[in-house]
């Protein structure tokens, strides 16, 4: 009786500890104002390199030093948000990047010697502009890995104020522009921003979810989905969430409160707060209801113990936070960092020890950082 009654304070401590201990800081890049950073093996050494863009250059960050090598330093490519997955199905890992207006997407080919061959930049469309949100996922079911983005610009574009996705050519190294399956003509006003991908009403489809944040302010601000048809190139519904959302940008399809149905997660990035809507009416609950401009937002399992988190850097507080789940849409906040502006935020096991760190790509701060993840 008496070895339990100490050792189980003792489990509990070690516990409380952990979460309530430092993220530690490491700096890839400072000088520039950064827009969007992602990680991958972009090396083939089997370690979490990254890929960031600021100063109009494309930069490749070599782990576990850091090295630099610039991949793409061509006028005007600006790109304010960025993917990676193997485009052109030869093993290794590609990086797509977005500029906002006008509007390009454009893939760097990994080549077969990474980090002495230059990567070849190919265009995947010059057909959207407005372009703030950039997402991977299979919408067509069909084995491979498509392109999400808008365009939310009214002007410059044959798709105004649009969502559309984008499926990789037969051959990507040699094609033109990438077919543009455009799912929410015209009916994405406001300015959008980031997308989220799931299947929200259980019928074995992918969906597309996005928040507006108000451009003028009188068409947007809302947060709303769109339900995938059997065939992802016909007509999708359009389904309002919540509208009266100042400043919507992200929102994530999850189960955030453990009973079998798809909630969101979402984030006022250019107003305040950070919340969730609960199936199947939409009920919203604040998580950090009064964090200012949460502009970055993921939604995935930071601890480990199987249920959906959330994290997020904030431009106008200048800090980082995770959000601890109960696993019944509870939430404990936990501050990861201060002094920390942000544009974009992304988790990945950087250090290779299981756990889930967290890459920001800073606009203010002018730097590229990542936070250790002390919970192992």
């Amino acid at each position: 009786m008496h070895s339990k009654s100490i050792l189980f304070p003792a489990i509990i401590l070690a516990f409380s500890a952990s979460l309530l201990a430092d993220w530690k800081k490491h700096e890839v890049h400072t000088g520039f104002h950064t827009n969007t950073a992602i990680a991958g093996d972009f090396t083939k050494d089997n370690k979490p390199d990254i890929i960031a863009n600021n100063d109009q250059k494309t930069r490749l960050f070599i782990a576990p030093d850091w090295t630099e090598i610039i991949l793409d330093d061509t006028k005007g490519h600006n790109l304010i948000h960025s993917e990676a997955f193997d485009v052109d199905g030869d093993g290794d890992l590609d990086f797509i990047g977005a500029r906002y207006q006008p509007g390009l997407i454009a893939w760097l080919e990994q080549p077969d010697d990474p980090t002495n061959e230059p990567w070849p930049l190919h265009i995947v469309s010059k057909e959207l502009n407005g372009i703030h949100g950039l997402l991977r996922g299979d919408v067509d079911l069909d084995g491979k890995l498509d392109l999400i983005a808008n365009s939310a610009q009214p002007v410059g574009t044959p798709h105004p104020e649009s969502l559309a996705w984008l499926s990789v050519p037969e051959n990507p190294r040699r094609a033109g522009s990438w077919p543009v399956h455009v799912f929410a003509k015209k009916d994405a006003p406001g300015l959008t921003h980031y997308i989220g991908l799931g299947d929200v009403n259980d019928d074995g489809r992918p969906d597309i979810a996005t928040g507006a944040k108000g451009f003028p302010s009188t068409t947007g601000n809302y947060f709303a989905w769109w339900e995938a048809p059997e065939d992802a190139k016909g007509t999708w519904t359009k389904h309002l969430i919540a509208d009266g959302q100042i400043g919507a940008t992200n929102i994530h399809p999850c189960d955030v409160n453990g009973d079998g149905k798809t909630d969101f997660i979402a984030s006022r990035g250019h107003g305040k707060g950070i919340l969730w809507f609960e199936a199947p009416n939409w009920e919203l609950h604040g998580i950090h209801p009064s964090l200012k401009e949460p502009h970055s937002l993921i939604a995935l399992d930071m601890d480990g113990d199987g249920d959906t988190d959330a994290a997020t850097c904030a431009f106008g507080a200048k800090e980082a936070w995770w959000f601890e789940n109960d696993g019944k849409g509870g939430f404990k906040n936990h501050r990861v960092a201060t002094d920390q502006e942000a544009y974009d935020i992304r988790a990945f096991d950087i250090d290779l020890d299981t756990d889930l760190d967290l890459i920001i790509a800073g606009r203010g701060s002018k730097n590229v950082v990542w936070y250790e993840n002390p919970m192992k």
